[in-house]
């Protein structure tokens, strides 16, 4: 019997969230007003900022099983932004204040600006309907 490899790893599909945030956050900087795609890209980025969070989550239990506690607690004190971020975009979409999204986004560059990218691979597909999507679902606990 042959060894099961899994392809996606927690590092891999976090690489590929913070790649996706990043063309979002490139694509909004461009966008002279808040319209609907701006909505729903908006959204997407908080469901991936969600995403990010529990996926570090992952890991740290998986390095607390095997007893890497200070490793496990440095790593998830790296990622805790994550969860603060989303809630504070979720609060800006779900009370329709858009007029403070332009500083929140603001903030989230500096995080994703080590992400190299030279054209734009995520396709409109990937974020349509995720404002309606947001709106659908019970508002997220706040992580503070």
């Amino acid at each position: 019997m042959s060894r099961v490899i899994n392809t996606q790893s927690p590092t891999k599909i976090r690489n590929q969230l913070r790649r996706s945030i990043a063309e979002m956050l490139r694509r909004l900087s461009q966008k002279p007003e808040v319209d609907q795609e701006a909505q729903d890209m908006t959204a997407m980025i908080v469901f991936m900022l969600q995403e990010l969070k529990s996926g570090a989550e992952q890991s740290v239990t998986a390095w607390e099983k095997r007893g890497y506690w200070m490793k496990a607690e440095r790593f998830l004190r790296q990622w805790e932004w994550t969860a603060v971020a989303a809630a504070n975009i979720e609060d800006v979409i779900r009370n329709d204040a858009w007029d403070l999204l332009p500083e929140l986004l603001a903030d989230l560059f500096p995080r994703f600006a080590d992400v190299q990218i030279k054209s734009m691979t995520r396709k409109p597909t990937l974020w349509q309907g995720a404002h309606q999507k947001l709106l659908a679902q019970p508002p997220a606990e706040l992580p503070f």
